[in-house]
């Protein structure tokens, strides 16, 4: 690939948590020149992570960006967060980023913990390459990680290079299967280029044509000389390499051990041989057509007392202070190391800089001047776990409500959920260190303190006996009395066909006005039963009845309506229904029998498991799930499957529970009705 290539290139670092996706990327700033030491993870000293939620956890919690040069050529850098829980930043770099580096772990049995992220890179036809890590780990396997890393993408991997290793069996280096030449690592610094070792020559053989076969499906000229028996010239197989990585047809695997810096000097060559320039990235996201300035929101947040500003890549022209993107005038434009921004005033094409005082713009936004229209940008997953939350103090309920919506700006996976039958407002996102980090955000920039608790299931109850009552409401009090007289039937109804209402009044004797009153009463003493909750599936017929032409009114007939249900409910055998939730766990194949047994460990009922459209190697269990038993599913769930299960869950029926479990909640809502 040529290097004229006009712009500032993009490379964003993906993996699951614990790869040494950040070491990665503190080490590719360190050979960049960009730092003067390396930061280390454990000493709390990298530019990503920089965030006080980061440092506090010792994981990534929103994405690090890092202007950079490298060999004279502009890039910006961005470490993603690792955790399934915070995806929402990774999708958002990954799909403006000219080329996706996923780190994974030497150890075949984790391969399946970067599963969805290649999911999501062929799904959008992201150029991607794989950087194995943590080849100082004496258990690493290249080979066997690199096959179980195939069974799981739909694209064909290509291995660039092959580990030598010592007597011990430590890598100490690698060969180049395009050049034949092989390097040995020397931690901290560049590699010292040696001979090909005769003791790898065979194996360097073998990997090499694998290679030049993945080349040749989609390179008739290399296929013709496979064919023929004929060597490919080193400049040749370059140039395929690079053009079916920017068209993300085959997807390139290095390895290395960003702790030490070895392979990373490596890497830093083949991304700046092989990545896409800006102009493929904006065709690609068919964003290259028109003139004068464009740039794309990658995220907002907000910046101290700078108020509200956004990451933004430049697509076209040159954005600058003062000019107008969007409905917003540029209060700045600055590069950014971490959390340092540092001014400069203007950005060219594939930059991507902090824009200032940015106050309507949203995520996924491509701006150009005085207009903002929306892009083909990653949907916020499905919340899957969720607290109930309360300002500590009640004054504070206005600004709880201000600093939520402010959170909700910056990560689109958080939502609230207002749960009317409870009063309780559910915070809802991803997980437990999702939601914890929300609620720190909360403290630190909002000055809020903000009560939990598990939100409230929402039981239903129901009669089990039919019963007839006659309800009698009388008062006299001086002028105008209040009378009301009636007879009513109340019978169960199946289960899901709800309330139902109907009179068999003859003769006038409850006149016609009064009858909606009655059922208005009724309606009312159905929001709580005699078991403290909601009551369902209720038939009530008003048979008879009596009224005073003076006295009698429709508040009368209400409360009459009223009496007659709280008295009669405990007589109909009442008894509690539980909600019974439709669940969809995605799992791969592999922990398919895991999710199974916690399935049935949650008294839940098994409906069948299928292969997931779409998704190489995973398979989805259908179940029946009371929704009482889903509080912690996603933490079980992940800690079965290395981090990437989840579910989808909806309403589907209620259902009758009865026992111990029934006593338990019983007690716990009369206990609460109490305070």
């Amino acid at each position: 690939m040529s290097h004229d290539i006009h712009g500032t290139r993009c490379a964003a670092l993906v993996g699951a948590h614990g790869s040494g996706k950040t070491t990665l990327f503190e080490s590719l700033l360190h050979a960049a020149g960009m730092t003067d030491r390396r930061g280390t993870v454990k000493d709390r000293t990298t530019v990503g992570d920089a965030s006080p939620e980061a440092r506090a956890r010792g994981i990534s919690t929103e994405m690090t960006l890092a202007n950079c040069r490298f060999m004279d050529e502009d890039w910006t850098l961005i470490d993603c967060p690792g955790s399934v829980e915070l995806l929402t930043d990774t999708r958002s770099a990954m799909s403006i980023a000219d080329i996706v580096v996923v780190v994974a772990d030497p150890f075949p049995e984790r391969a399946v913990a970067v599963s969805p992220l290649l999911r999501f890179l062929d799904d959008r036809r992201i150029p991607h390459v794989i950087f194995i890590n943590r080849l100082d780990v004496p258990e690493a396997h290249v080979r066997a990680t690199f096959h179980a890393l195939q069974a799981l993408s739909d694209r064909p991997l290509a291995l660039r290079e092959i580990p030598l290793r010592d007597a011990s069996g430590q890598v100490t280096g690698m060969v180049d299967l395009v050049s034949e030449r092989a390097w040995r690592w020397n931690p901290h610094k560049p590699s010292d280029l040696i001979p090909l070792p005769e003791a790898v020559k065979a194996d360097e053989s073998v990997e090499r044509s694998g290679l030049l076969e993945a080349l040749a499906d989609f390179d008739d000229r290399i296929m013709e000389q496979v064919l023929d028996d004929m060597t490919p010239a080193p400049q040749e197989i370059y140039a395929s390499l690079a053009r079916d990585l920017e068209q993300d047809l085959v997807v390139p695997v290095f390895f290395g051990a960003a702790e030490f810096e070895n392979g990373v000097r490596r890497l830093w060559k083949a991304l700046r041989h092989d990545c896409p320039a800006p102009a493929v990235t904006a065709a690609r996201l068919g964003l290259s057509d028109g003139t004068g300035p464009m740039a794309q929101v990658i995220k907002t947040f907000q910046s101290g007392q700078a108020g509200r500003a956004a990451f933004a890549r430049v697509w076209r022209g040159e954005v600058k202070d003062g000019l107008t993107l969007g409905h917003d005038r540029v209060g700045s434009v600055s590069s950014a190391l971490g959390r340092k921004f540092t001014p400069k005033g203007h950005a060219g094409p594939g930059e991507i800089v902090v824009l200032g005082r940015m106050s309507t713009v949203k995520a996924g936004e491509v701006l150009t001047e005085g207009a903002a229209q929306a892009s083909d940008w990653p949907e916020p997953p499905a919340p899957l776990a969720a607290i109930a939350i309360r300002a500590e103090h009640p004054a504070d309920e206005a600004k709880l409500s201000t600093a939520l919506s402010r959170l909700f700006d910056e990560d689109p996976a958080l939502s609230t959920h207002w749960a009317a039958d409870t009063g309780e407002t559910h915070l809802r996102g991803q997980g437990d260190i999702h939601l914890q980090i929300a609620l720190s955000r909360l403290k630190a920039e909002a000055g809020l303190s903000v009560k939990t608790a598990k939100p409230t299931v929402s039981y239903r109850e129901t009669i089990s006996k039919s019963a007839t009552f006659h309800s009698r409401h009388k008062k006299q009090s001086g002028g105008h009395g209040e009378f009301a007289d009636i007879h009513v039937e109340i019978a169960p109804r199946g289960r899901g066909e709800g309330f139902q209402f109907s009179d068999k009044i003859t003769g006038g004797v409850v006149p016609k006005q009064y009858i909606p009153a009655v059922q208005k009463g009724v309606e009312t003493a159905l929001d709580r039963g005699p078991l403290g909750f909601p009551v369902v599936d209720v038939g009530v017929v008003l048979t008879d009845g009596s009224y005073h032409t003076v006295d009698s009114s429709d508040f009368a007939f209400q409360k009459a309506g009223a009496k007659a249900m709280q008295e009669a409910m405990p007589t109909c055998g009442p008894v509690l229904l539980e909600p019974v939730m439709e669940v969809i766990i995605s799992v791969p194949s592999d922990f398919t029998p895991r999710a199974q047994r916690i399935v049935t460990a949650r008294r839940g009922q098994l409906l069948g498991f299928d292969t997931k459209t779409g998704w190489k190697g995973w398979d989805e269990v259908s179940a029946l799930i009371p929704e009482g038993e889903l509080d912690g599913l996603i933490t079980e769930l992940r800690s079965q499957t290395l981090g990437v299960g989840f579910y989808t869950a909806g309403f589907d029926h209620l259902e009758l529970l009865a026992g111990r479990e029934a006593d338990q909640v019983i007690a716990a809502r009369a206990e609460a009705l109490k305070g």
